[in-house]
């Protein structure tokens, strides 16, 4: 294992090609690869970390034995925290770490090949124009512009009832579950207002009027449709939702 340090790119552009061929592999094994990734980060076995090669492969190795390394490293000990939480609490976890490491290794090379701060500049920006490996893994990536005329697309959305918050609901729901007039756009604006600091339960992000929501009937939170995999069609035959933590939750003996 050498996580790509055969050679070394020199150029803003090398770098960026270097960081884009690591994501990609990160990406691949939380994503399309994920049970293999998944079954290779046995809590039994040691410190293990998840490599990203430029080669857009990815591989859960033992760190490099070199002290200091030929590159900064990965987080280690990924797979002690994998059977301690959700699957997909821990894949976003990995995720963060894997694009602090990706950040790492590219300003490791700028730094070493003496970028000045225009190259480190334009590095970044080229760099901030991907989604992050997080945003990839959670779904975030995917909102990057909100369109109010996408309301109308969910018209027949509705929300189960919930006799604590049952007005809340009924108030964010209106919306999805009435008719568009007139009316709607000043709706729209006022509904922002009241709910704009909500946030997800799963992702941490804010309420959106154009988004498909629901809440959990035990814990009161609110989450993404999307987050928790719960369609409107789906939500229209469920009595009483449990969101996957207090699911797991009254799982447990």
């Amino acid at each position: 294992m050498d996580g790509g340090a055969s050679y070394n790119p020199r150029t803003v552009e090398e770098v960026f090609r270097d960081f884009k061929g690591r994501r990609a592999g990160m990406i691949k094994a939380l994503t399309t690869d994920v049970e293999d990734f998944y079954q290779q980060c046995d809590p039994e076995k040691e410190n293990l970390c998840l490599y990203g090669f430029p080669s857009e492969q990815w591989e859960v190795n033992l760190p490099a034995e070199e002290v200091p390394p030929e590159l900064p490293e990965p987080a280690l000990g990924i797979n002690f925290a994998r059977d301690g939480m959700q699957e997909k609490d821990w894949l976003s976890l990995v995720a963060v770490h894997s694009d602090a490491w990706l950040l790492a290794v590219a300003f490791y090379f700028g730094a070493r090949f003496g970028f000045d701060k225009a190259d480190r500049k334009r590095l970044f920006n080229m760099i901030n124009e991907l989604p992050t490996i997080f945003e990839v893994v959670t779904g975030t990536a995917k909102k990057q512009v909100k369109e109010k005329s996408s309301v109308s697309n969910h018209s027949s959305n509705k929300s189960k009832s919930n006799s604590k918050r049952g007005s809340e609901s009924q108030d964010k729901f209106s919306k999805a579950t009435q008719p568009k007039d007139d009316d709607d756009e000043g709706l729209e604006e006022e509904e922002e207002e009241e709910h704009g600091e909500t946030l997800c339960g799963a992702c941490g992000e804010n309420y959106a009027s154009d988004e498909f929501w629901i809440c959990c009937d035990i814990c009161e939170k609110w989450f993404h449709g999307k987050c928790v995999k719960i369609t409107p069609a789906r939500a229209e035959h469920i009595k009483q939702y449990k969101c996957p933590s207090c699911s797991n939750k009254r799982a447990r003996p």
